[in-house]
């Protein structure tokens, strides 16, 4: 009973396909095709860095890069992410400063879609910022579930450990 409730929390905050976040008319969507930026990284490089100003919103187009942020003074792995993932919406939506350290493990490469250009986008459909603050929303709830499942294994494991000892 417990995991078909979990699997149905994790089925509605599944990521959406990123045609329907991007959807808009298509001056807009021209706006943001003639200003996006392909960047290529080789492994090892930093694509940006924690609390430094965003540039815009990145969409992970080849290789594999990794996530990483500085808390309370211990550094903390985020994650991977890997093509197709649309990354610093946080920031991009938030306060402008990117939230972890993106870094390539090897080499690849980013699709930037410029903060300047998001903001005209945005002006001429406001629809977007929604669909994507509702993507921000599912991304947060996809990392609390993530993190209540790995609270609860290691409970388990421990619990199922002192019954051994």
């Amino acid at each position: 009973m417990q995991s078909q409730a979990r699997s149905g929390r994790m089925e509605a905050v599944a990521p959406h396909p990123l045609a329907e976040l991007l959807a808009c008319p298509p001056a807009t969507g021209a706006l943001l095709n003639g200003s996006a930026t392909c960047i290529n990284f080789d492994a090892g490089s930093t694509v940006f860095h924690q609390s430094e100003m965003c540039q815009g919103l990145y969409l992970v187009v080849s290789g594999r890069f990794v996530r990483k942020t500085e808390r309370m003074q211990a550094c903390v792995t985020l994650g991977p992410a890997r093509a197709g993932d649309l990354l610093e919406l946080a920031a991009a939506l938030g306060d402008g400063r990117h939230t972890y350290t993106l870094s390539a493990q090897s080499a690849g490469s980013v699709l930037m879609l410029p903060m300047q250009a998001l903001g005209e986008a945005f002006q001429q459909y406001p629809q977007l910022r929604m669909q994507l603050l509702e993507e921000l929303a599912r991304e947060v709830s996809r990392a609390y579930n993530a993190c209540c499942l790995t609270r609860s294994t290691k409970a388990r494991r421990r619990s199922s450990g002192a019954r051994k000892a």
